[in-house]
């Protein structure tokens, strides 16, 4: 064991030393939560929050840093929080999202709601509650856009109605809310159909609101002007170009993203004054803007840059020069900013690598202090070496991808089974993380090829438009030409690859299973598309035919050319006649991305045509496998699936 001095004297011990073998370990590992999650600071730096699991408890705990004292600890496991934040030192906001039904209407639906804790008195409320001064019929009242907290206030936007709970024809408005009481919220603006957005100023007073009308494909951004509204820009687009993300410190501009003549998502203002558009600023050749650093406010201190290794830079420069040391050194590792508090002077630290697998540290003045370990039941010397690649398509389009490699295989590897692990989205990309799904294929021996193909975010907008129309076609064969550079370099067995994908990767391991029957030993799709007319259906149903989100899939499914017979031709339903080996199909029963008929419907054809096909069904789960039940369910069935199809003596 050796003191690691390369994170300025983190206070943890570490050994760099991968064993010889590999031990297996266990699928309830794999499968676990993280231990710690969505690490927070307090605004003075005193104390931190996080969710905590341990198998057995689901909570979210408060602790002091100087002692590891604990504050406060409430279960969370009913409310299942996504997301939370200190409003002030003593209160926190828990953004929620869980399937469940809602009153008056048939089903369960996926409902994000919003509650305040205080860890003075332990009480906790939810603000926002759909049929209390609100429409009644709406799932998503979890955003705060903006805080007065020396009124106990906070602004969140709405759908109301005229008797504030039942109305056909609701409109979206900003609401005040108020934190320590439960009063009927206040409406602050009459609100429209359209909006979809709010920017209040550091008094709470409304500033700006954007709105995006779905029929007239009319994007527009209007400023308060007395009593009336004034529009500082108007765009006619199916699908928005410009993410308005937050405030510049002097609230006098709007902070915008989007992708310029450059190809890269780049940073933006625009000023409320005149709609006057400046930048790009931030400009990184090598790397899309992914999001902006803010307060919660809104108001805009940085930008973070998309890439396997999260890279970001600040307005502040003495901020800026410390990240960049920091970042400096603890070489090979992922570091993201977890949190910060409003003066910047305590950061919270996520540090993902072959020395930490996911270990949360607080830096100040004082230097850096451990808080908090995602995976306590894994030792550093188990983790399963992850490395950065190139590949070239067939056209000459660059493929970056991640290879996770077995711990005791050498490298090049050689003649190794291997998972070609495709992301979701498509408009996606992999991390350089500790990649649970990854991990566990690579301690059961499998080289992990994970091909960020055209059509993934986070390498330009050239990349992402090359895969415009291609689903099925050019997006596919970057997966395959990615596998067959690694299967001419000797490292991966041809003989032994499996094709496991989930939502679009679920898409893409049945394209490989029916348009390439030859290539995969066996094909996994978890939560994937079969039926690519049938989804668009559903899109047109659940939003409208003249919806942007319908016109974001006519796009990138078919580049806005989209016939029925296009999308059958690309369909993997239709093709079930022609797949050769075993496929195995997972699905959550309450997925409300993908319906779970997709699968129901491959595997009734996949067995009307007498192929070796399994359907498991995950309860109560819904797209995006977040219950450790779930997870280890998947794992028995995959691992069970593999043993008995992956290997060389396996006959078709």
């Amino acid at each position: 064991m050796l003191l690691c001095k390369r994170i300025l004297l983190l206070l943890v011990c570490l050994t760099s030393i991968l064993p010889l073998h590999a031990k297996k370990i266990a699928l309830e590992v794999y499968a676990a939560l993280p231990s710690a999650s969505m690490v927070r600071v307090s605004p003075d730096g005193t104390h931190f929050a996080y969710r905590h699991h341990d198998g057995k408890q689901d909570l979210l705990l408060v602790r002091e840093v100087a002692s590891n004292k604990v504050l406060g600890a409430i279960d969370v496991s009913e409310i299942d929080p996504k997301n939370i934040y200190f409003l002030d030192n003593n209160r926190l906001i828990l953004k929620t999202s869980k399937y469940m039904g809602l009153y008056g209407y048939s089903g369960r639906h996926n409902v994000k709601a919003a509650y305040v804790y205080n860890v003075n008195d332990k009480s906790i409320r939810q603000l926002l509650i759909p049929g209390y001064g609100i429409y009644r019929g709406q799932t998503q009242v979890s955003d705060v856009v903006g805080v007065k907290l020396g009124e106990d206030k906070v602004m969140m936007p709405a759908y109301y109605g005229q008797d504030g709970t039942r109305f056909e024809s609701p409109v979206y408005t900003l609401m005040s809310v108020r934190l320590d009481k439960k009063r009927e919220p206040r409406r602050l603006t009459n609100g429209t159909h359209d909006a979809i957005d709010f920017f209040v100023d550091g008094d709470g007073e409304l500033l700006v609101q954007e709105r995006y009308n779905n029929e007239k494909n009319l994007h527009r951004v209007q400023v308060r002007d007395g009593r009336s509204w004034r529009d500082i820009y108007t765009e006619t687009t199916p699908i928005r170009t410009k993410s308005f993300v937050g405030l510049t410190p002097q609230r006098d501009k709007l902070v915008m993203l989007m992708y310029d003549n450059s190809g890269r998502n780049n940073y933006y203002t625009m000023a409320l004054a005149d709609g006057k558009i400046e930048g790009p600023i931030f400009v990184n050749p090598d790397a899309d803007i992914e999001f902006v650093l803010t307060d919660i406010h809104r108001v805009v201190y940085g930008v973070k840059y998309a890439g396997f290794y999260p890279d970001y830079k600040f307005f502040d420069a003495n901020l800026d020069k410390t990240y960049q040391g920091i970042k400096s050194e603890i070489a090979d590792h992922s570091i993201q900013i977890a949190d910060y508090s409003p003066d910047w002077k305590n950061i919270v630290f996520h540090i993902q690598g072959p020395e930490i697998l996911g270990g949360y540290f607080l830096y100040n003045k004082d230097g850096f202090t451990n808080l908090a370990n995602q995976r306590e039941n894994i030792d550093v010397s188990d983790f399963n070496p992850v490395a950065i690649r190139e590949f070239k398509a067939n056209d000459g389009l660059t493929i970056p991808t991640l290879l996770t490699y077995p711990a005791a295989s050498g490298r090049p590897a050689k003649k190794l089974p291997a998972i070609l692990l495709p992301h979701g989205g498509p408009e996606a990309y992999d991390h350089y993380s500790f990649d649970w799904l990854a991990q566990f294929f690579a301690n059961r021996g499998y080289l992990v090829i994970q091909p960020q193909f055209r059509g993934s975010k986070g390498f330009g907008a050239d990349h992402i438009l090359a895969g415009r129309g291609e689903w099925g076609a050019k997006m596919q064969s970057d997966l395959n030409d990615t596998l067959d550079s690694l299967v001419v370099s000797g490292e991966v067995d041809p003989e032994r690859v499996c094709i496991f994908g989930i939502s679009y990767g679920g898409y893409a391991a049945l394209a490989g299973a029916t348009f390439t029957p030859d290539k995969y030993r066996c094909a996994v799709s978890v939560n994937g598309v079969s039926d690519l007319t049938e989804m668009l259906d559903k899109e047109k149903y659940d939003h409208g035919s003249d919806h942007w989100v319908v016109s974001y899939w006519e796009d990138s499914m078919a580049n806005k050319k989209v016939t029925d017979d296009f999308l059958e031709s690309i369909s993997p339903i239709n093709f079930a006649k022609q797949v050769k080996t075993p496929v195995l199909l997972i699905h959550g029963e309450i997925d409300k991305v993908v319906d779970i008929e997709q699968s129901e419907d491959m595997f009734d054809e996949l067995e009307d045509e007498d192929k070796l096909v399994k359907f498991v069904e995950l309860e109560d789960e819904g797209h995006h496998l977040i219950y450790p039940q779930s997870r280890l369910k998947l794992l028995q069935e995959v691992e069970a699936f593999l043993n008995k199809y992956n290997s060389v003596s396996t006959v078709n």
